[in-house]
Order: structure tokens, then C-alpha cells, then sequence
């Protein structure tokens, strides 16, 4: 039997859990509903509605998935099943490439078939080739569930384990200074869409090395919380605003330089949550999340309008209430439709879920 965990390890693990909650969570508002094509909303830049949504886009997505990538480099370090690559790419692909692939069949059959059938404004299959893409996402992010290549990336840097994790650290760093070096100038694609997903993969194996997790989480809040604090405004105000005083080099090492500071922030922050009485809550939701991290695009493209034309597009009175609901909508409709699954078709709720959901998951109302 293994050992019971102790209270820090304890801890931890459910600061993972809450840190999985918001920052999933946090993406809704990278791609939530506006009613608006890019070149309207180009057009309203500015305005009070369009800053609120970059606010809300920077601050609780974009700034937040990068802990996603950490958690799960330190959470392969300490596994010693990670050094068997056979069976360890096994498992990934069956936990992370074949429902990547398995959403995006449901988004083509739902999205696209809701274009052709109801004239919803939404891409159609175009070729095979287009349908290889939405797919696979061979080369390029798909133009319907644009979160996956977060999901892609994620198992390259996992086929790569194998050999990340026998490293010594200094060469994990050398690892993550290229990868954070080719994010900052654009290289990467086809191969891997996103290199700052390896670099913050990689520096999660440095982090389990050097107990960083630990160290981050016995510092004040509010230290923890400062490079951030400083770092957004300005990120936004580059962002948001028409001034333009850097390069587009020294944008893009801004931008990654707030993501190291807010995935610092965030796991700080999950980890005061953790021991609070709202851990319990959220550690209920956490099994949901990868099913509401792939459905929730699919939601958006199709419940999103509904509900916006109670509301208003952009712009709208009412808009705004709309804009901060969104992940709170969609985790009560991923709830719904999983626990509806897992009544119906527990192996099917299982293989969507990446080996998440089961018949033993807890009810969120339990």
C-alpha cells in the first residue's frame, strides 16, 4: 500500500487541482463570444467593452495556461513510468492525442454542420487536406477548436519526456532558454506550433529538481504576486492601446516574460486557495476540466449566439454581463453533458475525458 501523504503533500496536490480549475477556466475569455468578425472588432478597439475583454483575456487566460505546461512537466518528473517511453507514449496518446483527434471530429460534425444546416457564420470542411488540419493539426491550429494545439504541443513535449527527464539541469535550462529563445523570434512551426509550451514544460522538470514549487508557495502573497503586478499593466497598455513603444522582439519577450511572472502568480495563488473552504469545490470540479478544456469551444460556437442574442454582441448594455458569465455557463453545460455521458456511455465519457471522468467522479452539487 503507499504511504499516506504528508500535510505539505497533501496540500500540493490540491493546489494542482485548483490551479487546473482557474486556469482552464481562465481560457473561456481568450475565445469568448462577441457576435463581431476581426474586422469590427478591430474597429472598436478602444472602447470600454473591447479593454474589458483584453483584460480578462490577459489576465485570466493567456497569463494562466503556461502553468498548465509546468504542472504537467513537474508532475512527469516525478513519475518513474515516464522513463519506459513505450509505455509512456502509449498512455499520452491514448490520454491526450486521441481525444484531441476525437474532438475535433464532434467539432467539424456539430460546428460546420450547424454552418451548412442553419447558416451558422463557422468554417466548413474545405478539402481533405483542411480536414487533415482540423484533425491532426499537423502544421498549423485548426480553425474551429483553436485551444488543441495547446493539447498537440503538449504531447511532443511528452514524447520528449523520456529524454527531458534523464538530463542533468543545466541542460533542462539550456532546453528552456532555446525554446523561450524561439517563441520570442517565431520559430517552431510546423514542427511545434508553440515553443513556449516546451520551455514552461521543461522548466516544470527543472521545478520538481529544485523544489521551486515549494519555495514559491512559502513566500508572502504579495511578493509573489508582484512581478505580475507590475508587468501586466504594461503589457496591457502596449496591447490594448494604439502606443507602440517597443519592437515586435521585445514585445514578444515582454509577453513572455508576464506568462513566467502569472504562472508564479497563479500558482501562489492557488496554493493560499488550497487551504481554504473553497478547495473542496473546486477539487470536485478539477475531473471536468480537460472535458471543459476540448468542449468548450464547441459551446461557444454554438450556444454562444443564442444566449448573445438575449444579450447583445459587443458593445451592447448588457454585453458585459454575458463576457464575465462565459466560463460559468460552460462549466454548468460540460457538467451537465458529462454527467449525462457518463449515465449513458461511462467508456465513451472516459475516452473524451482522457481517462478523467468515470463512474466513481464525484458530483460536482454532491
Amino acid at each position: 500500500m503507499p504511504e499516506p501523504l504528508s500535510e505539505e503533500a497533501r496540500r500540493r496536490s490540491d493546489a494542482i487541482r485548483v490551479a487546473r480549475v482557474i486556469c482552464i477556466a481562465g481560457v473561456v475569455y481568450v475565445h469568448a463570444w462577441t457576435g463581431l468578425d476581426g474586422y469590427t472588432l478591430d474597429l472598436v478597439r478602444g472602447t470600454p467593452q473591447e479593454v474589458l475583454r483584453w483584460v480578462l483575456m490577459e489576465v485570466f487566460g493567456r497569463s494562466a495556461v503556461p502553468l498548465l505546461g509546468l504542472i504537467s512537466g513537474w508532475l512527469v518528473a516525478g513519475s518513474s513510468r515516464t522513463r519506459d517511453w513505450r509505455s509512456h507514449i502509449t498512455r499520452k496518446a491514448r490520454t491526450i492525442l486521441l481525444p484531441m483527434a476525437l474532438w475535433n471530429m464532434l467539432a467539424i460534425v456539430l460546428v460546420s454542420g450547424a454552418a451548412w444546416q442553419f447558416g451558422l457564420a463557422a468554417p466548413v470542411p474545405q478539402s481533405p487536406g483542411w480536414l487533415l488540419e482540423e484533425i491532426l493539426i499537423v502544421t498549423r491550429p485548426p480553425d474551429i477548436n483553436v485551444q488543441m494545439p495547446f493539447l498537440r504541443d503538449l504531447f511532443l513535449c511528452m514524447v520528449a519526456a523520456p529524454l527531458l527527464v534523464r538530463l542533468p539541469t543545466r541542460a533542462l535550462a539550456l532546453v528552456a532558454i532555446a525554446a523561450g529563445t524561439c517563441q520570442v523570434l517565431g520559430i517552431g512551426p510546423p514542427v511545434i506550433l508553440r515553443a513556449s509550451i516546451l520551455m514552461f514544460f521543461t522548466l516544470g522538470v527543472i521545478a520538481r529538481r529544485t523544489d521551486l514549487a515549494d519555495r514559491v508557495a512559502s513566500r508572502p502573497l504579495l511578493p509573489a504576486l508582484l512581478p505580475f503586478l507590475v508587468l501586466m499593466p504594461i503589457h496591457l497598455y502596449i496591447t490594448v492601446g494604439d502606443v507602440r513603444p517597443f519592437d515586435t522582439l521585445r514585445e514578444a519577450a515582454l509577453d513572455l516574460a508576464v506568462r513566467i511572472a502569472a504562472s508564479l502568480a497563479v500558482w501562489r495563488l492557488a496554493w493560499a486557495i488550497a487551504g481554504t473552504r473553497m478547495a473542496p469545490v473546486l477539487q470536485k470540479i478539477e475531473p471536468y476540466m480537460f472535458f471543459y478544456f476540448c468542449a468548450h469551444l464547441i459551446l461557444l460556437w454554438l450556444l454562444g449566439p443564442v444566449i448573445g442574442g438575449l444579450t447583445g454582441k459587443l458593445g451592447s448594455p448588457l454585453y458585459p454581463i454575458y463576457l464575465l458569465a462565459q466560463p460559468f455557463l460552460i462549466l454548468g453545460a460540460v457538467i451537465l453533458i458529462a454527467r449525462l455521458l457518463l449515465s449513458v456511455a461511462p467508456g465513451a465519457a472516459k475516452v473524451f475525458s482522457g481517462g478523467r471522468l468515470t463512474r466513481s467522479t464525484p458530483k460536482v452539487a454532491g
